[in-house]
């Protein structure tokens, strides 16, 4: 049965595409069948795997409201191992729609355990919000990743994202777990950076990865040819950060199964 493990984090710019698109790819290469999930409209970790958006008659939005089975919608990337729910402008409304729905927090939940079992690995990419879709997110997963950016106000809006989660785990999903915590774009020139690393691990301790991603010109091109940096510049500093928190990841898994949690 595959672990689920949502990237969150309510401020947009922080690197929660940029993650599950360039983690997803390293897992998958490394032999674990992967599926990420794109639950934000813009549908930005599709097109960064190379599946346009609008490609597909049928998105997750159908999956959501039931009108489809998940497993019609799963989409081939060019990286072995790698498939994707890619997302599409309709999931925009979906929140609106699933307002007065039973059962509303749990959509994405029934979505997730349909294919669930196919996957070592189920990455999922959120909107820059705490709303519905979101919520779904949280309580879809066993695990949230946070990342966070090495700049100024790094930590705002965190304490309501932690309260999220803790209210999530309490009343819809107890399983859910902090992953941890991702530091992105730091910048080695600045000591702003350096002070937001020491910030972030007197807050969080050992939750915090040791992988560090930097600010780095080819994890920002990447996208736009819609190549994972594995594929775009395997060399760039980018890409080996990402390569050495793919394999923190899987090594937390290995010990999560022996462990049995």
């Amino acid at each position: 049965m595959g672990k689920t493990i949502i990237v969150a984090n309510q401020k947009g710019g922080v690197g929660k595409t940029t993650t599950v698109v360039n983690l997803s790819a390293y897992i998958a290469e490394a032999g674990e069948k992967t599926l990420v999930i794109d639950l934000d409209a813009q549908g930005n970790s599709c097109s960064g795997l190379g599946v346009e958006k609008g490609e597909n008659e049928h998105g997750l939005y159908e999956a959501l409201l039931g009108m489809i089975d998940a497993r019609e919608i799963v989409v081939e990337t060019e990286v072995k191992n790698l498939f994707v729910i890619p997302s599409n402008i309709d999931l925009s409304g979906a929140q609106v729609e699933m307002v007065d729905m039973e059962k509303r927090e749990f959509k994405l939940k029934s979505v997730v355990d349909r294919v669930k079992g196919d996957y070592d690995y189920v990455l999922i990419d959120s909107p820059p919000s705490l709303g519905l879709l979101t919520i779904n997110g949280l309580v879809a997963s066993d695990a949230v990743m946070i990342p966070i950016q090495c700049e100024y106000y790094a930590l705002e809006g965190l304490s309501q994202l932690l309260k999220t989660i803790n209210l999530v785990k309490q009343r819809l999903n107890p399983k859910l777990q902090i992953e941890g915590v991702l530091l992105t774009m730091y910048d080695t020139r600045t000591n702003l950076s350096k002070q937001v690393v020491e910030e972030v691990i007197s807050y969080f301790k050992n939750k915090v990865y040791k992988t560090i991603i930097p600010r780095n010109i080819k994890l920002a091109e990447a996208p736009s040819f819609g190549k994972p940096i594995s594929v775009y510049d395997p060399n760039s500093m980018g890409a080996i950060s990402y390569y050495n928190l793919s394999k923190e990841i899987m090594k937390n898994g290995e010990k999560s199964v022996r462990e049995g949690t």
